[in-house]
């Protein structure tokens, strides 16, 4: 929602900056979002001023240029000028030296001194394209005013120059949308007075036919005022009234319709203005009609009503869809002359549905859906005849007519200031409590030591509980008022949602089951002699069991390794070479304080990636494959290693090791011959060895998103010579470094190798 500090201003003395005043409305819970400047005419036409052409020759060396002299107020300066209609006596306007000019079409131009074949030139005599107001260049703009020479052209042309508040209203704020809503607000806020226009006195002048209205269902229209104006002349609005409406991002249509705006805007009151000669029989019916009966709405879309949408209509059919959009055949053209003009209360029940059912989201729509002030469409039909008369000549041709059969109450609350100062946390006096409920037009009555009555104005639709009250003193008070106690603190932050580790675990198994890996459950127990000869585990750790039932069997593992490498070598034995096998287990080991399990999650590849085939030759397991999976795992989990570095020991010919700071989560690599004559292989193992414990805690249920880049990716190949020693992760690293967040991906797609 857009808001104008101009027009604020209209309604209350502002002396703060629009920053102060955002500030203000966003600690209150209308939060600004954005604030941005409007003009009118780009660049405010800042240094361009009327002036008046004092003399006027024929350029000595150009038939085309004019050498004129130009009193801009206070300086009589020489311009050199080749507008064909160029005369002396003339008031014009002038851009002066240091000026900037936006034009209608083109780049910016900055005015400065010149010489033009041989004259001095100090400024520039203006057409209308080169000043941004319009399309013409058929020469420059001759004045007809009495304004002295060096008067600013803003203040000639009205030039309109604003900020605008981009405030997010929330739903439950249906009181706020509208400059006047605001208005209440900061009215509050800075404890001043708001001016709000007083009833104008209306003089019937004008005779129309009468219009007769016939409200069917009071629940759904709880009231109807409408009123006939006429003599009508349609055309463009003012400017005043053109910049207020493009301030907020409206275009004008003409003086009608563009007060109807103005009003729904200014006073959150939406209108809608009816050609009366449209209207057959002169009879306004507000009811549904059939479902399936066509409508024309003014997009000049057909539609299908639904039979529960509001209708204004006549005996013929439908005119308008109540509240939300108007018809083509009733709306006000260049050749209307006569309008009925309704202002009304409809249920936000009723609108919501129909908006949600013809998918039409209008400002009115917005405004009635979430309910509007049943007290405003009097008030508001009398500005709008106001503003009708003064812009489009119109005529006041009949009575307001009112249909209000059972006004809207006000809501009565019970309040206890105890339950104000526990539900703020502070303790607020009575009497700034009442201060700040009558400046939001609460009334506070039947007030004791223990509470009060507040009496709420159905404007204000959220207010309608205690609790409401208590919200509403606090929002004014102010959130940033309440003290936290020093006593606050906590010792624990739960983590939400509690991970289920058991899920985890089964989550990976599919992904793992789906990509065609078999899953494995071997026995915690194990060989003592693949800890003597393996030369990587410690048997100072090793968990010795005390009653064995055989001596391949003494042992707790250190490691899944062996156990995983026993069922390959089972498999291989029976010719079921392409192996790819996971298994999650838990390894055991002895320290000073006694034993310790850590659960590991290990992943198997051997023999052939791809079945035989006559289509494509079969490929070998490799470390991209395995790596690839574990990548896979580490993505799902939303982990990313902090370190990369190569291993050629332990278990491994050559592997790598990944880190998460300073713990490893894990290591991949190709299994040492050694270890494969252990386990009696005869073939090729690729293995990863994950710390199951530690990816549990590093794992984040949380999806990370950004937006789509409007701009297609750039790709750079890089050939780089550099020494065996250096590993991908170091050049992987300087890149990330030097590219920052513009670098999005990494790879290497060739690696070419001396051989000596």
């Amino acid at each position: 929602m857009k808001i104008s500090i101009n027009r604020l201003k209209k309604y209350l003395a502002l002396t703060e900056s629009p920053e102060e005043i955002g500030a203000l409305l966003t600690r209150s819970g209308l939060e600004v979002e954005a604030i941005e400047p409007f003009e009118s005419v780009r660049g405010g036409l800042q240094g361009v001023v009327i002036g008046e052409v004092m003399t006027c020759e024929k350029h000595p060396d150009a038939d085309k240029l004019s050498v004129t002299t130009v009193d801009i107020g206070g300086a009589i300066v020489p311009i050199v000028c080749g507008a064909p209609n160029v005369r002396q006596g003339q008031k014009v306007l002038v851009a002066t030296v240091g000026s900037k000019l936006f034009p209608t079409e083109g780049d910016p131009i900055e005015i400065k001194k010149a010489k033009i074949r041989g004259q001095v030139s100090e400024g520039m005599i203006c057409a209308e394209d080169e000043i941004g107001i319009g399309t013409s260049h058929a020469g420059i703009m001759v004045l007809d005013t009495s304004l002295p020479n060096g008067t600013p052209a803003a203040d000639y042309l009205e030039i309109a120059q604003d900020d605008i508040l981009e405030i997010g209203l929330t739903p439950n704020r249906a009181d706020a949308a509208s400059h006047l809503g605001v208005a209440r607000d900061l009215k509050a806020l800075l404890g001043r007075e708001i001016c709000l226009d007083l009833d104008p006195i209306l003089k019937i002048e004008g005779t129309a036919p009468t219009v007769t209205v016939e409200v069917q269902n009071s629940a759904d229209c709880p009231r109807y005022a409408g009123v006939v104006v006429t003599d009508l002349k349609i055309g463009p609005s003012p400017q005043w009234l053109q910049n207020f409406l493009r301030s907020l991002d409206l275009e004008p249509i003409n003086n009608v319709v563009d007060v109807t705006n103005f009003i729904l805007h200014d006073l959150g009151q939406p209108l809608h203005a009816f050609d009366a000669d449209q209207i057959s029989e002169g009879k306004i019916i507000v009811g549904k009609l059939p479902k399936g009966t066509p409508f024309v709405t003014l997009d000049e879309k057909e539609r299908k009503l639904s039979g529960e949408e509001l209708m204004i209509s006549d005996p013929k059919g439908g005119l308008c869809i109540g509240g939300i959009f108007g018809g083509k055949g009733s709306g006000v053209s260049d050749s209307t002359k006569t309008i009925f003009l309704e202002s009304a209360y409809f249920s936000p029940d009723i609108i919501r549905k129909g908006s949600q059912f013809h998918g039409l989201k209008t400002d009115a729509s917005f405004r009635f859906e979430r309910g509007t002030d049943p007290n405003m469409p009097v008030y508001a039909l009398k500005q709008a005849v106001k503003l009708l008369q003064e812009i489009a000549g119109g005529k006041l041709a009949s009575e307001i007519l009112d249909i209000y059969p059972s006004p809207v109450q006000d809501f009565v609350i019970e309040v206890k200031y105890g339950h104000i100062n526990r539900l703020i946390g502070k303790k607020i006096e009575p009497t700034e409590v009442r201060s700040i409920l009558e400046s939001l037009d609460i009334r506070v009555e039947n007030e004791t030591q223990e509470g009060f009555t507040a009496v709420v104005k159905p404007y204000r639709v959220d207010v309608t509980r205690e609790a409401d009250i208590i919200e509403e003193v606090l929002r004014i008070h102010g959130f940033h008022q309440v003290e936290l106690s020093p006593a606050l603190k906590t010792d624990f932050l739960a983590e939400h949602p509690v991970k289920d580790l058991n899920k985890l675990q089964y989550k990976l198994s599919e992904i793992l089951a789906g990509q065609g890996y078999f899953e494995l459950i071997t026995n915690s127990l194990t060989k003592p002699s693949y800890v003597e000869k393996s030369g990587f585990l410690d048997g100072t750790k090793s968990v010795e069991i005390y009653n064995k039932l055989s001596e391949d069997l003494g042992v707790m593992r250190q490691t899944l390794l062996f156990s995983g490498l026993e069922v390959l070598a089972h498999n291989i034995n029976r010719r079921q070479t392409d192996l790819k096998c996971f298994e999650f287990g838990t390894i055991y080991s002895k320290t000073d304080s006694g034993y310790q399990e850590d659960r590991r999650l290990a992943i198997f590849h051997s023999g052939n990636s791809t079945s035989e085939s006559w289509v494509a030759p079969t490929r070998a397991f490799g470390f991209a494959d395995i790596y690839a999976t574990v990548e896979k795992i580490l993505q799902k989990l939303n982990i990313e290693p902090s370190a990369v570095s190569i291993i050629e020991h332990g278990a491994f010919s050559i592997g790598l090791q990944l880190k998460s700071g300073e713990k490893e989560l894990g290591t991949i690599g190709l299994v040492d011959e050694k270890m494969l004559k252990l386990a009696e292989v005869r073939q090729e193992v690729w293995f990863a060895d994950l710390n199951w414990d530690l990816l549990c805690k590093k794992a984040s249920g949380l999806k990370k998103y950004q937006e789509i880049s409007k701009f297609p990716e750039v790709r750079r190949d890089l050939s780089l010579v550099l020494d065996k020693a250096v590993s991908y992760d170091q050049v992987k690293s300087v890149a990330e470094k030097a590219g920052g967040k513009l670098l999005r991906q990494i790879g290497v797609f060739d690696v070419y190798q001396v051989i000596k």
